[in-house]
């Protein structure tokens, strides 16, 4: 026999079975009548993301920063992990009437962070009362632990947007957040 006929013949065999295969895993099967249809809570309806909201976090606006250009930044959360960081989250909205580009001043002036495009990397917390003041995260290769790859924002659009810094101490519970060209804010934390 023909090595190259029993080469096809195999591998017919083993096309043959994969398509049995996802045949037979994609049969309709009806749900169980004992267990609950799914349903998306009010605070899962609005979101874009692929992370779900968690419910105990606030829905609130915790603050408002203008910038340049008619930006605006929301901080919209402010959470300390049990890691000892804290994550910021918000969106950054374009109210002008026409697309613009989000400014490279906001990255600071840091030469690790300025190889990775625009991003929220020159923001920093100020502690008043421990008197110190928090960067943003970076990884291994300098990367700033933000949202990066920041463009162009359409009119009247908006982009989610994250920041992580180290955590100040539990005893701190309100800090200065300060961004390139953006009014500060104070944030009262958790």
């Amino acid at each position: 026999m023909n090595v190259r006929c029993v080469r096809r013949g195999a591998a017919s065999i083993a096309v043959a079975s994969i398509a049995l295969l996802v045949v037979g895993c994609g049969a309709e099967e009806k749900p169980k009548a004992d267990k609950p249809a799914a349903t998306t809570t009010a605070s899962q309806k609005g979101t874009a993301t692929n992370d779900p909201q968690p419910t105990d976090e606030p829905a609130e606006t915790l603050a408002v920063l203008k910038g340049q250009d008619g930006f605006e930044l929301s901080i919209n959360s402010a959470v300390r992990d049990a890691g000892g960081f804290l994550t910021l989250k918000g969106a950054l909205k374009n109210t002008s009437d026409k697309g613009r580009a989000v400014p490279d001043v906001i990255r600071g002036d840091e030469t690790e962070v300025l190889k990775h495009g625009t991003s929220l990397g020159g923001a920093t917390l100020v502690d008043p009362a421990g008197k110190k003041r928090y960067y943003v995260l970076r990884d291994t290769e300098g990367r700033p632990l933000t949202t990066t790859g920041l463009g162009i924002v359409s009119a009247d659009d908006s982009v989610e947007v994250f920041l992580q810094f180290p955590a100040p101490p539990a005893s701190t519970t309100e800090v200065s957040f300060q961004l390139p060209t953006f009014e500060p804010a104070t944030l009262t934390l958790s």
